[in-house]
């Protein structure tokens, strides 16, 4: 009989717990898509509305907050992931280009946080390599055995669909979304057509 009357207790707690850590979470992401760089937890405790010992109660500290944001985040990139609709490689590669231009763009905020920590943080290193090991292959894989030999070729795809370049055009060159993707485009083009 106890037993049945702990049972309930331990999963509402559970489950208090959980969306505690889920508010955390997205009052971190919250400001950061906002253009903070580097939230304090004083101020992800108040958009979340729970006192600052919950943030660490949850979060040893705020590197680790970082990487659980990254993590969730990169949900995002299994987008990329799904199977081209085009069955030549050349369309595969404007479908890539697509796929990834809007995913970049919508993670715009998060990336320039991330790349602001990742120098001290072991998480966000891993993932940033795990993300581009992973990008990099999936272009290596639609490209024909030709250009397989070709690493000029390869570089110069790689680079123009990082979202380093991206980050270029739309942060350091201040140009609009579509402005940036004409210059992506209009380079892949060029590219494919050589």
């Amino acid at each position: 009989m106890l037993m049945e009357d702990t049972q309930p207790q331990t999963d509402g707690r559970r489950r208090r717990s959980q969306q505690s850590r889920d508010r955390i979470v997205a009052a971190m992401m919250a400001l950061v898509e906002e253009g903070q760089i580097s939230p304090i937890a004083e101020q992800v405790a108040e958009r979340a509305q729970v006192g600052l010992r919950s943030v660490f109660r949850h979060f040893n500290d705020m590197e680790s907050l970082f990487a659980e944001m990254a993590v969730r985040l990169t949900r995002h990139y299994q987008g990329a992931l799904v199977p081209f609709a085009s069955g030549d490689w050349k369309g595969q590669l404007f479908e890539a280009m697509d796929r990834r231009i809007d995913i970049y763009e919508k993670l715009l905020p998060y990336k320039r946080a991330a790349d602001a920590h990742r120098h001290s943080s072991p998480a966000l290193q891993a993932n940033h390599s795990e993300t581009s090991r992973l990008l990099r292959a999936r272009l290596r894989n639609m490209l024909p055995p030709a250009l397989d030999d070709d690493a000029v070729a390869i570089e110069t795809l790689d680079f123009l669909l990082s979202f380093d370049s991206w980050q270029r055009l739309r942060v350091e060159q201040n140009l609009s979304p579509e402005v940036a993707r004409a210059v992506i485009e209009g380079q892949v083009k060029a590219f494919v057509a050589a």
